[in-house]
């Protein structure tokens, strides 16, 4: 039984869901020796979930080799990743203020899948779930999309949009589940974490 966990990412987002749940955690990131970025990378021909899986993967292995470089007290680790997919295409976070913008225009008045992937690893057991939500965007003006990226939200987001911001007016409706769309979903999440003992 363990009382907390590690979290091996940045997104506040994740730690108030964690939070919610009553899940003690402690931050385990990436030092300056490691570039975390570029687990990331897309590679050629990669569908979206298998894409999702693999990186979430790749951090929590990344976190769990992180966890014994430090000599920190074990427990186990948590890591997730989300990606928005239109049709076969990755829509990561955005590169600039430009990309957003186009990347927003694509899914003006289209459905979408938001696929967030969530590892948990200790030892050298790792478990894995995958959660898959359809979302219907209106259609949004150009002038909304331009004040929306001069608002600085899009950036560091899959697919230039936070849902929990001032981008949900634009959401018609989701098919799955809202906490996965936000980063982290809590279902999975919790069912994760039971299977390593995890108290909360």
């Amino acid at each position: 039984m363990s009382d907390f966990i590690y979290l091996a990412s940045q997104s506040p987002r994740r730690r108030e869901l964690l939070g919610q749940l009553g899940v003690r955690h402690e931050l385990l990131l990436p030092g300056d020796d490691e570039d975390a970025e570029a687990l990331e990378a897309v590679q050629a021909g990669e569908a979206p979930e298998a894409y999702v899986q693999r990186v979430t993967r790749a951090k929590l292995e990344a976190a769990l080799q992180r966890l014994q470089r430090r000599g920190l007290p074990p427990a186990p680790v948590l890591c997730s990743d989300t990606t928005v997919a239109l049709d076969a295409r990755i829509l990561g976070k955005p590169a600039d203020d430009a990309d957003a913008a186009a990347t927003l225009a694509a899914l003006s008045g289209r459905e979408h899948r938001v696929i967030t992937g969530v590892a948990v690893g200790e030892g050298g057991r790792i478990e894995q779930a995958l959660h898959v939500s359809r979302v219907w965007m209106r259609e949004i003006q150009p002038q909304e999309i331009e004040r929306y990226v001069r608002s600085g939200e899009p950036r560091g987001k899959a697919g230039s949009y936070a849902i929990q911001g001032r981008a949900s007016e634009w959401i018609e409706r989701i098919d799955g589940s809202h906490s996965g769309i936000m980063g982290l979903p809590v279902f999975e999440t919790a069912a994760l974490l039971r299977r390593f003992n995890v108290d909360f």
